[in-house]
Order: C-alpha cells, then sequence, then structure tokens
C-alpha cells in the first residue's frame, strides 16, 4: 500500500501508513525503507522527515544496505533543492552517507554527483566524478549538463572528446546537451561539426533517439541565425513530438515571424503550457496585445491553468495596449494563483504599470519582489527615466551596481534615455565612456543614438556632430534621426538638411524623417520648402502616418485621430473644446500655429490645432471619468509643443491631474506644469 501511495504521488499518505505501521508494531523491511522515502520526496516538509526517518533507519539497521541508503540520499539531494532549504547542509548530510557506504552501485554515483550538479556545485560534483573506477555514460551526461548550465562552453567539449577518446559512446542525451551548449553560446561552426559528427557515427539509430537530437538541431539552426536549416529539420522528422513542435514555434516566435509562428500553432494536434505561452509571449513582443490576451483567454477556456509565464505574456500585452484596468485584473488573478513572487511576472508587472502612466504601482512591485536580476533593474530604471525621473534612475542605477549586479547592454540603454530625458548631459557622457572603459562592452547604435539625442536636445549640436564623425562604424538612420530630432528642436537648417538626406537614402519609406524636416522649414516659415517636401513624399509614395491617441474609459479603449468625425461622441468634445479654449485663453493660453504645417490662414490654424487628437482625448476624458480622476492620454507620434502647452493650462483650468505618454517619453500635467519642465 505504501509503495502504490508513493507511485499515485500521495507521498502524506504513504508517510501517514508508515507511521501506523510502526505503532501497530510491525517491522519494516528494506523495500518499506525504499518506498517511504520515495514517497518523502513528494511532499512539501520533506526537509524535517528526512531527518527524522534517517534516525529510523539508523536504528533499525538497514543504514548499510545500498538501496536503502540510495533512497535516503536521493531524499536528501532533493530537500536541498527546495529555494527555503539549506542546501549545503542538505548536501553535506547526503555526502557523509555516500562515503561510508560500504557498496556503491551506480546509482549512488549518479545521485550524488546529480545533487552537487543541481545545487551548482561542480567542484564537488567533479570531485566525486573523478573517484568513479568506472564512469557510465550517465554521470558523463550529468557533468556535461552541469557545465551547460553554468555556460562553461570549453568544459563541456573537454568532456565530450574524453568520452570519445575513452571509447565511451555518446547516447542522446549527451548530444542535445552539447549542442545545447552550442546554441547557447552562439557557436555555430561547432553545432554543425557536431552534427555531422552524428551524421557519421549514428547509422541507424532509433527513433527516440533522432527526435531528440534533431529537436536539439533545430533550436542550435534557429538560435545561429538558421531559420531555414532549422525549418528543413523539423521537416524531415518523420514523427514529431511536442517538443519538436515547441521548438519551431519558438524559433519563429523569436524571428519576428508572427504570422507563419500563428500557422504553426494552429497546426499543432497537441499543445502544452509551453505552446500557449510562447503563443502569446510572441504576439505581446510584437505588438499585437489585443490577440495575445484573446489567445490568453482561449486558453484559460480550453482548461489550462495559466503558469507565471503565459501571465506574463498576457501582462506585457496590456502594456503594449496601455490598457490599465485589464493589467490590474491580471495582477489580481496571480496574486489568487500564487505567482506573487514569480520573477519574469514581477518584471511584465514594472513594465505594465510604467507603461500606462502608474509609476507608484511599478516602484511598489520593485521593492515587494523577493528577488530581483538585471530585467528587474533595467526596468525600473528605464520607468524612472521615461517619466522624466533621471536622478532617481541614476541613483537606482548605483544601487544596482552596489547589490554587484553588472549592467548590461541594455541597462546602459535605460540609463543613457534617463539622462537624455532629464538634460543630465555630463552623466550621460560619463556613462557612455564607462561602457568600454569600465565594462568592456563596445557601445552599439543604440547607445550612439541615445548620446546624439542627449547632446542635440542640450543644443549641443556641434559636438554630437563631431560624435558622429568618429564612430568606429557607419551610422545607422537612428543616429542621423536622433541629429535631425535636435536640428528641428534647435533650428539648424543646414545640419539638419544633411541628416535628413541621409535618412531619405537608408529609410526612404519612413515618414519621419520627412515630418521632421518639414517641420523645421514650417518653423521658420520656408513655406516652398515644406511645398517641395510633401511632394518629394508623394512622388515616393510615402503617407504621413495618421496621429491618433486613446484613453481607457470604463475597461473600453476609445480613440481618437486628428480632426476626427468617426467616435460617436465628437460632437460633444468638439462643444466642450470650443468652450475650453476660450477658458484657456483668460488663463493665458496662446495658440501656437507655428505647429500647422499648412500655409493658411491664422483662424485655421487654430482651429486645426484644435482637432488634434491628444486634445480631442483629453476633453473626452474630462467629460467621461470622475471628477478629480487622472486622466492618462497615450499617442503613437511625439506631442506637438502646442498641445503640450494647451494641455498645461487644461490641468490647471480642470484642477486635473493629466498623463500624456507620446512615443518617446511621459509628461505628468499637473497644475499648469509638466513634469518635464519644458524640456523634451
Amino acid at each position: 500500500m505504501i509503495t502504490c501511495y508513493s507511485h499515485n504521488n500521495d507521498g502524506h499518505a504513504a508517510i501517514q501508513l508508515f507511521k501506523e505501521m510502526r505503532q501497530m508494531s510491525f517491522k519494516p523491511d528494506n523495500f518499506t525503507y525504499t518506498s517511504v522515502l520515495a514517497a518523502l520526496a513528494l511532499i512539501a516538509d520533506r526537509e524535517r522527515h528526512c531527518h527524522q526517518l534517517h534516525c529510523v533507519v539508523v536504528k533499525s539497521g538497514t543504514g548499510l544496505v545500498t538501496s536503502v541508503v540510495n533512497a535516503l540520499i536521493s531524499v536528501y539531494v532533493k530537500c536541498a533543492f527546495s529555494p527555503l532549504a539549506s542546501s549545503s547542509s542538505l548536501m553535506a548530510s547526503a555526502r557523509k552517507l555516500f562515503d561510508v557506504m560500504p557498496e556503491k552501485d551506480e546509482l549512488s554515483w549518479t545521485t550524488i554527483i546529480t545533487g552537487y550538479v543541481k545545487n551548482e556545485d561542480l567542484d564537488s560534483a567533479k570531485e566525486v566524478f573523478d573517484g568513479m573506477d568506472e564512469k557510465l555514460v550517465v554521470a558523463w551526461n550529468a557533468m556535461i549538463s552541469g557545465y551547460v548550465q553554468k555556460g562553461l562552453v570549453f568544459k563541456v567539449f573537454e568532456m565530450f572528446r574524453s568520452m570519445h577518446s575513452l571509447g565511451i559512446k555518446h547516447d542522446d542525451f549527451t548530444y542535445t546537451n552539447v549542442l545545447s551548449a552550442c546554441a547557447d553560446a552562439g557557436l555555430f561552426l561547432h553545432g554543425k561539426q557536431v552534427h555531422a559528427y552524428i551524421l557519421r557515427t549514428e547509422a541507424k539509430p532509433a527513433w527516440a533517439f533522432m527526435v531528440s537530437v534533431n529537436n536539439a538541431l533545430i533550436t542550435l539552426y534557429w538560435k545561429c541565425g538558421e531559420l531555414e536549416q532549422a525549418r528543413s529539420i523539423f521537416d524531415s522528422i518523420s514523427i514529431k513530438d511536442l517538443i519538436s513542435w515547441n521548438a519551431i514555434l519558438s524559433a519563429y516566435v523569436s524571428k519576428g515571424k508572427i504570422h507563419e509562428a500563428k500557422s504553426i500553432f494552429d497546426e499543432m494536434s497537441e499543445k502544452n503550457m509551453l505552446s500557449w505561452t510562447v503563443m502569446i509571449s510572441g504576439l505581446a513582443q510584437h505588438g499585437s496585445g489585443e490577440e495575445a490576451l484573446k489567445l490568453f483567454s482561449k486558453m484559460k477556456s480550453n482548461g489550462l491553468e495559466p503558469c507565471d509565464y503565459a501571465f506574463s505574456g498576457a501582462i506585457t500585452s496590456c502594456a503594449v495596449l496601455a490598457s490599465l484596468e485589464q493589467g490590474r485584473q491580471l495582477h489580481g488573478q496571480l496574486i489568487r494563483l500564487g505567482f506573487d513572487s514569480s520573477l519574469s511576472a514581477g518584471n511584465a508587472l514594472i513594465t505594465m504599470y510604467a507603461r500606462c502612466g502608474v509609476l507608484d504601482a511599478a516602484y511598489s512591485v520593485f521593492l515587494t519582489m523577493p528577488c530581483l536580476d538585471s530585467v528587474s533593474w533595467n526596468a525600473m530604471i528605464a520607468a524612472l527615466g521615461q517619466h522624466g525621473h533621471g536622478n532617481q534612475a541614476l541613483q537606482l542605477y548605483e544601487e544596482m551596481l552596489e547589490e554587484r549586479i553588472l549592467p548590461d547592454r541594455i541597462t546602459f540603454l535605460t540609463v543613457l534615455s534617463a539622462c537624455s530625458h532629464a538634460g543630465l548631459v555630463e552623466q550621460g557622457k560619463q556613462h557612455f565612456n564607462s561602457m568600454n572603459e569600465i565594462y568592456g562592452i563596445s557601445p552599439g547604435e543604440d547607445h550612439y543614438a541615445r548620446l546624439i539625442d542627449l547632446l542635440c536636445r542640450a543644443g549641443k549640436l556641434t559636438e554630437a556632430e563631431n560624435v558622429i564623425r568618429n564612430i568606429p562604424f557607419e551610422p545607422g538612420a537612428s543616429i542621423w534621426e536622433a541629429l535631425l530630432s535636435g536640428c528641428r528642436l534647435h533650428g539648424n537648417m543646414d545640419l539638419g538638411v544633411e541628416a535628413a538626406e541621409r535618412l531619405f537614402e537608408m529609410t526612404p519609406q519612413n515618414d519621419g524623417s520627412y515630418i521632421l524636416l518639414a517641420n523645421m522649414f514650417a518653423t521658420a516659415g520656408r513655406w516652398d520648402d515644406v511645398a517641395t517636401v510633401r511632394k518629394f513624399m508623394r512622388g515616393r509614395g510615402v503617407k504621413k502616418e495618421p496621429g491618433c491617441s486613446w484613453l481607457e474609459v470604463e475597461n473600453k479603449v476609445h480613440v481618437f485621430l486628428v480632426d476626427d468625425t468617426v467616435h460617436p461622441e465628437v460632437l460633444a468634445v468638439y462643444s466642450y473644446m470650443a468652450e475650453l479654449v476660450l477658458r484657456l485663453r483668460k488663463l493665458g493660453y496662446i495658440p501656437d500655429t507655428k505647429y500647422i504645417l499648412h500655409d493658411m490662414e491664422s483662424e485655421q490654424k487654430e482651429y486645426a490645432l484644435s482637432t488634434h487628437s491628444e486634445k480631442l482625448a483629453v476633453v473626452y476624458g474630462l467629460l467621461k471619468l470622475p471628477k478629480g480622476a487622472t486622466i492618462r492620454i497615450f499617442k503613437n507620434l511625439r506631442i506637438c509643443g502646442d498641445c503640450h502647452n494647451a494641455v498645461k493650462f487644461m490641468s490647471k483650468a480642470e484642477g486635473r491631474e493629466i498623463i500624456v505618454r507620446d512615443v518617446k517619453r511621459f509628461h505628468h500635467f499637473k497644475d499648469g506644469e509638466c513634469s518635464c519642465g519644458n524640456y523634451w
């Protein structure tokens, strides 16, 4: 009965029956102890029971029986895996048992080696491994898997070659581990060599062998940028398992080929949690937030309980859509299901709250997370920077360094952006220089683009130009766009035209470059040049992306376009807008008509300004949201100078906090002021 309970994963029932057996004076035998120890490995509070049962085993005289000691070592090892356990003391107990065993079999050696490997004590694992007289393939595989997990690729290949030279035949676990090491390290040529070696040495492999190896090969090829080869291997597998499907699904999602990924997902006859999570996360990360949330709901309706990674994908979708209420609901579900301590979910929540304009909630999640990784720190630094808190972002960066977490490429992007938004020029330059000088990270195009943006916002266009001339590679479009934006802001026509010409060559279909140049000409009153730019756009078939703004009211997203005539309540919005503009004028608001790119009468320009999408969205929020409620507006383009000024006056006239997220950053308007300090 104890064995039956154990086999049915009912550890508590097995332990209870063992207690009753002893109370009734029945004497357990070796088989009983191995069964109850196997059951013990199934329960959560096994550490306490483990020590108690160890004493019982010793008193019974079975403490020298190999099978019983193996079972006891296995329980100690499994206890050590628990995040709440003291792994070092538990592994020490397991090792003590192992060392005094009069007879060790294959299971004894592999259990203790695997225990050390899973607890990341590779030195102890290697010590035990070296003490084996006859090293079986399972022990070699355990060591190789440990080196793979730690990213020690040279050790992986050292073990792989030693197996070959000693005549020990590699099995499918060996190959999958070695291929995994190549995939993670991006060692494409090494991986291809292993692939060729497999084809040479495995003449008639079993089906299970080839499926697992081919699955590893699929991952190797797509991670190394060879998606077509990965697909070719997938197509060559005659009978695919679920891992095969998930591998090729992950390949297409990771490469941003979402349409193809959806086709594969729909074709899968069987899906597990990983399949759903990969697809949901892929849709979210590539801008299809609404579709991702629908898929998340479908997964739940199919009877699958979401894991924390699935929640992370859904929460990321809310960040993409700026759907705060839905994000809050998911946060509540996450807590109810016990995933509130999940690292991936916590990181997603930080980004979601930050991108929905609730910085305090993002910071609260960050401060209450039980553990943090570099993604957590990067997300919070980015959030502070986007909301205009540059000094706080830099302070948090210093705290990250104090916690001995090394910055990565993403960290420096967030730090440079924070400096740029807050005008912290010298600090930004220092951090840029520290990338290579201190951390050995060569700045990429995106880092240089942030540096150019930092300099240009501060009006240091000559310095920015000098930086561009000395970049050790050909400057890309993002760098020239940053320079063009700076030239528009500070009216440097000659340099702006040069930057625009470069952009027209690199990204001829990007409407943003043409609009920036036209804006610069319009500000200077050069209407003939504005017309020339527009003609140039028409000749190339480039269409301006229409500005749109949206907000969430009672769990429904309302979208407004420039000069909107579609929204069902747009007439009420225009009516209130006319009344509001009159009040704003009394407070000192003067429409800034230089932001209209058409040469028309002054009154027409003022009316055109009043139809900008962000103004319409703010007015709708004033009409529909409860008095005193914060209005959160999201825009697909950068907010124009007149709208920025008008919303400041609106916040004062209406006594409201108004938060606007444009394509660049957040603006918090309150009492007639903006958090950006007009530095944007």
